[in-house]
């Protein structure tokens, strides 16, 4: 008997010795009857994590090429390795598309329509990136102005875990805008994985936008972000209650998380809740439990939420 056969059958009395067969059945029996949980009961194709990490490194690359790409370009190849990275980025990039497509909430139609959906999607998501790269030096730049540590734009770009972290979300909403949610999920996933900070797809969020450290930041998925705001660590910007109908359903896609206006600081541990605005210029406190709206202006400390 050769040593191939030998393993074979040694895995198969393994198997029983186990009582797979019985184990494989009942897995079936819950995936396919019992627990089915299939989107629309059928078998379709997953986005890929670790291909849309790679997606995330190609972007960022042709975004910064220098600090994500490659730190020998010079002017006479840089556009050519921009072009390049971009070409092979965004073919991955339209195949998951494809795949995120099949979990909307349309029916799905023939693989020809549905491919030619994620290549027009893909092409208004690349006409996008210069303005998506404009915004995000405006980050740079909060994050460089409201650090006295930072000690350079560099320094900002392969260190700070809030700019990781908007890059990704900036990303993720404009994939999001463009209709494929599941992937801008995974993406937001795939950032929060990495920094520590969650921030869901569909929040928008202005320019000039500062979250110094980072760990443990929450933004919900209707929360608006005005110009030049500033985040500490662990702040929420979360939702009071959750509404439900009369079968007892969560109702979805209701408006119910903070509004923040510009100019706006909230310091590490502060939790804001439900549909309120915090007016322009304010100040909010750490550790402060907030849930109504403050004017213009404002500045809200624990000492004052004490007091009340």
């Amino acid at each position: 008997m050769s040593t191939r056969n030998s393993f074979e059958q040694q895995a198969l009395t393994d198997n029983a010795a186990l009582g797979l067969d019985a184990v494989v059945a009942g897995l079936r029996t819950s995936r396919e009857i019992a627990n089915k949980i299939r989107y629309r009961g059928d078998v379709r194709e997953l986005p890929s994590r670790e291909a849309l990490k790679k997606v995330l490194q190609g972007l960022s690359a042709a975004m910064f090429p220098t600090h994500y790409g490659r730190t020998d370009l010079n002017d006479e190849t840089i556009d050519y390795f921009v072009g390049n990275t971009l070409s092979s980025t965004l073919h991955v990039l339209s195949e998951q598309i494809r795949r995120g497509l099949l979990f909307t909430d349309n029916e799905p139609g023939d693989s020809d329509a549905l491919r030619q959906q994620a290549t027009l999607i893909t092409r208004d998501f690349a006409q996008g990136l210069p303005a998506i790269r404009d915004v995000l030096v405006s980050d740079i730049h909060a994050a460089f102005q409201g650090d006295p540590a930072a000690t350079s734009i560099s320094e900002i770009l392969l260190c700070y875990p809030g700019i990781t972290a908007i890059i990704y979300h900036r990303l993720a909403h404009a994939l999001y805008q463009l209709g494929t949610p599941l992937l801008a999920r995974l993406i937001a996933d795939i950032a929060h994985s990495a920094t520590g900070i969650d921030i869901h797809p569909a929040a928008h969020i202005g320019s000039s936008f500062f979250i110094d450290h980072g760990t443990g930041v929450v933004i919900g998925q209707t929360a608006i972000i005005g110009r030049n705001v500033r985040l500490y660590q662990a702040v929420t910007l979360g939702a009071k209650r959750f509404p439900a109908d009369e079968n007892g359903a969560l109702i979805k896609g209701n408006e119910r998380h903070p509004i923040v206006e510009d100019d706006v600081v909230i310091y590490a541990g502060a939790t804001i809740l439900g549909r309120v605005t915090i007016g322009k210029g304010s100040t909010i406190g750490g550790n402060v439990w907030l849930t109504r709206s403050v004017p213009p202006g404002s500045s809200i400390t624990q000492a004052q939420m004490c007091s009340e």
